[in-house]
């Protein structure tokens, strides 16, 4: 284990308002068990994470929270951290836990060099990052594989680039941050016809940004990967690592529910090669999405820790935040020390996940057996050759079997056709056994559960909170039922009287008097 000294002050600022928000939690473990203070920004309260141990401090954030605050004219929060530092009363290491408060950190940061210690971004770097037009455009220029982005001019353009990219496709609002509260606007979308991406793009004035439209790359087993890193100045690695997303919560859209530590050259060379351009200084997380020639896609840039940093903890317990906060104080950062396999839980969105998904949060094991010989891949034009890539290798991909040389320890092996797993799900990477680590948990930790009880209160208050609005209702809608369940007997009854046979032509007959006007069946026109 590590130790650390020159212990400064951390202040961890989260504008997002989502009160189970594991990652600041985890942020505050990481740095509290080293013994060092930390305070937490965020909002009124604090959530479950505010009962937390080895946290010394919540401090109200700015008036609006995320809100309220414009990234490009962020006064607000500037006095907000002025403030909080004078209560301090002395530098601190600030660590943004979400874009925008990366982005607004990085526009203030100037004046805030004397209170505290911030990674150095110029330019503006975390909001080009974040901008989803900006990062396809990085993409384009650095031959980094990212998915096939139209950004439309207008709405005919919006409809033509949906038809073209093929249905459905995704919408992606370009800087998300900017989306106004109660718009019913979200960061994503899948549209299904061309009709609906036509009508999304004419909501960009109310988005107060631009629409991208991208091609859809089907989820399923292992396509969805992430890599997670520390940097210092020139974007050098000080700990870096990729995963895979086993569940996430929305189900193959969302944010990490369990996750694992798998090492694969490709995600892993993407993501050092995008800090190296980049000359980036501080935390970033990275999500791909292996598509279906097994190529890894660049989907999005967070420059920030992922709420699953702890899963890229080390042997020795560094994990990216405190590699980060090392390098800020002037402290050495230990060599890492890899600890591939290693399992993150978040528990609340792992039960929702697998209730959801109909699908466990530990698969079982797939069967093994003798896979039948590969075809060659189907040619494809490529840009090049990235640095570094196996030769033969199309950039982005995962080096196939064939296509390197075997171990030396394979040569006394008897030769046989290769071995993949077989899921009924579709083929999954097999950990090895010696490569299982230890599981670590977002909420409950033995020596700090006074977090995990909040949340699990918190929690189910809130779906007791649902339940209860749902059973309000209910007096209202059975009346409505009751009155369509008594009128459904006279509707069956004339539907399956016979009709009567011909009669004899005769006076026509008296109309019968009017009935009573009957409200429509809410059971067949809701």
């Amino acid at each position: 284990m590590h130790a650390f000294g020159n212990l400064v002050p951390a202040v961890l600022l989260r504008l997002d308002r989502n009160p189970f928000h594991h990652g600041t939690l985890g942020a505050v473990r990481s740095l509290g068990r080293k013994g060092v203070e930390v305070h937490a920004v965020v909002e009124a309260g604090g959530g479950p994470m505010a009962r937390s141990r080895y946290l010394r401090a919540v401090h109200q954030g700015p008036d609006g929270g995320s809100d309220g605050l414009d990234p490009d004219a962020p006064e607000a929060l500037l006095e907000c951290l002025v403030g909080v530092s004078e209560r301090i009363g002395r530098p601190a290491v600030l660590v943004a836990m979400d874009d925008l408060s990366a982005i607004a950190v990085a526009r203030i940061a100037p004046m805030l060099g004397e209170r505290f210690r911030i990674p150095h971004q110029p330019d503006g770097l975390p909001a080009r990052v974040a901008d989803k037009a900006e990062l396809s455009r990085l993409c384009a220029r650095w031959d980094i594989p990212h998915p096939e982005t139209v950004i439309p001019a207008s709405g005919a353009e919006a409809a033509e680039a949906a038809r073209r990219l093929g249905l459905p496709a995704v919408a992606k609002w370009s800087r998300p941050w900017l989306l106004p509260a109660g718009s019913g606007l979200r960061s994503t979308t899948l549209v299904h016809s061309a009709a609906e991406a036509r009508r999304l793009y004419e909501r960009s004035d109310e988005a107060g940004c631009r629409l991208l439209l991208q091609r859809f790359l089907p989820a399923g087993p292992d396509t969805d990967w992430f890599f997670h890193g520390a940097f210092t100045r020139g974007g050098h690695p000080l700990l870096a690592g990729s995963g895979r997303k086993e569940l996430s919560w929305p189900v193959r859209t969302g944010l990490t529910a369990v996750g694992r530590w798998l090492p694969d050259p490709a995600v892993e060379e993407a993501g050092l090669r995008i800090a190296e351009r980049l000359g980036y200084q501080g935390i970033l997380d990275l999500d791909f999405r292996r598509d279906e020639r097994g190529c890894f896609r660049l989907v999005d840039f967070n420059p920030r820790p992922g709420a699953q940093f702890r899963l890229f903890t080390d042997a020795t317990g560094l994990d990216v935040v405190q590699a980060m906060y090392l390098d800020l104080t002037g402290q050495r950062v230990p060599e890492p020390v890899p600890w591939p396999g290693r399992v993150f839980v978040a528990e609340n969105y792992a039960l929702l996940a697998a209730l959801r998904g109909r699908q466990l949060p530990f698969r079982r094991e797939p069967s093994v057996r003798l896979a039948p010989p590969r075809r060659p891949p189907a040619a494809r034009v490529e840009a090049g050759p990235e640095p570094g890539a196996a030769p033969g290798v199309p950039a982005g991909r995962r080096p196939d079997p064939d296509e390197t040389p075997a171990p030396p320890a394979a040569a006394a092996a008897p030769a046989q056709a290769p071995v993949e797993a077989v899921d009924p799900a579709g083929p999954v990477r097999v950990v090895p056994q010696g490569e299982r680590g230890r599981v670590e948990a977002a909420w409950f930790a033995t020596d700090d559960p006074k977090p995990f009880l909040a949340m699990l209160a918190a929690f189910l208050g809130r779906g007791a909170g649902k339940g209860a609005r749902v059973l309000r209702r209910v007096p209202a809608h059975g009346r409505r039922t009751a009155r369509a369940v008594v009128r459904a007997p006279r509707q069956r009854a004339r539907d399956l009287t016979p009709p009567a046979p011909p009669a004899v032509p005769a006076a026509p007959a008296a109309p019968p008097p009017p009935a009573a006007a009957a409200e429509p069946d809410e059971l067949l026109t809701r």
